[in-house]
């Protein structure tokens, strides 16, 4: 942990306390030679306390998460009461540079933790996050979007049993508490096997920046600081309006025909057995096919295709709730 008053060495910089930095994350060129230089800021308080870090842009198409953490910058959320605040809006610059999820190797920076200093550029950045940035850390919360037009709810994702992520999800006040397995590889299960809390926050979808998302990332944020007792005497953490619904188990809806798409309900909103959730239909006339919420649950994420393939997820709903 890093909540002594030593200085803090991170990427080959030191940051004493009380003071700010900002450090660069470099791992190559661009294939023109131009140099890529990915800002890490860094704020220290005088008074010790634990290390916090913001990440986002792990997928560079993410934007939504981007825009978080820049807020969180730019209205000084970062600049804690006590220990450490860094920030990393954008991990994966050569994606968000193509808007590209993945990096120009073409694999998904999130399946390829811990990383190795000689594999490919993903393997690489990986490493370096694992082994330069998250030994210096307590807490992590790293902000996504879903992906191909399918928008999420704001969220929490932590797997089932994980009591210190769950309390914190819980303060952090998004609608959802989604459970979800750590997947093999990825930066979430890597930090959990590290010992490190991690919260992994889903709102909106790729190639868009939505006001209720990045206020729902922002408002959390702070209601963690603040809870850490690290959040600035200058903001207020706000309660939630409802407290959060943790989703045990859910599925998804799936295109049963080819065509066009539209849906009818609303992101985050009950549904009943059988209810109209959206229609299918063709260009000609002919076809009209309705899809119903083949449970009760919650929406926690609506495709927002103009056209859907037969297969394609419509809709995530949940199937069992938990306390």
């Amino acid at each position: 942990m890093s909540s002594d008053k030593t200085i803090l060495t991170i990427l080959n910089e030191t940051i004493e306390p009380g003071e700010s930095k900002e450090v660069s994350f470099d791992v190559a060129n661009l294939h023109t030679s131009t140099p890529v230089h990915i800002p890490v800021i860094i704020e220290r308080a005088k008074k010790p306390g634990p290390t916090v870090l913001f990440t986002a842009g792990i997928h560079g198409d993410e934007v939504n998460g981007v825009e978080i953490v820049r807020q969180i910058i730019a209205k000084g959320i970062n600049k804690p009461k006590c220990g450490t605040i860094i920030c990393m809006p954008v991990i994966n610059i050569f994606g968000f540079i193509n808007l590209n999820r993945e990096f120009p190797d073409g694999r998904d920076l999130n399946r390829v933790f811990p990383g190795s200093p000689k594999g490919s550029l993903a393997s690489r950045v990986a490493h370096k996050l694992i082994h330069e940035v998250i030994p210096h850390v307590d807490y992590i919360m790293d902000f996504h979007t879903g992906g191909s037009d399918r928008f999420n709810a704001p969220q929490i994702r932590i797997a089932e049993g994980e009591r210190k992520p769950k309390q914190l999800a819980k303060i952090f006040g998004a609608p959802f508490i989604l459970y979800s397995k750590n997947l093999n590889k990825s930066f979430r299960n890597t930090c959990a096997k590290l010992g490190k809390t991690l919260l992994l926050f889903e709102g909106g979808k790729s190639f868009h920046i939505d006001d209720l998302v990045t206020n729902s990332g922002v408002n959390g944020a702070k209601r963690v600081l603040n809870h850490l007792d690290m959040l600035s005497s200058k903001y207020k953490a706000s309660t939630p309006k409802k407290t959060p619904i943790i989703i045990g188990e859910s599925k998804w809806i799936r295109a049963k025909y080819s065509g066009m798409f539209k849906a009818v309900v609303k992101i985050n909103s009950k549904v009943q057995k059988g209810d109209a959730l959206g229609n299918i239909t063709d260009p000609y006339g002919k076809l009209n096919y309705f899809v119903k919420a083949q449970n009760t649950g919650y929406i926690i994420n609506v495709n927002e295709a103009p056209i859907v393939y037969q297969g394609d997820a419509l809709f995530h709903i949940s199937t069992k709730l938990k306390k």
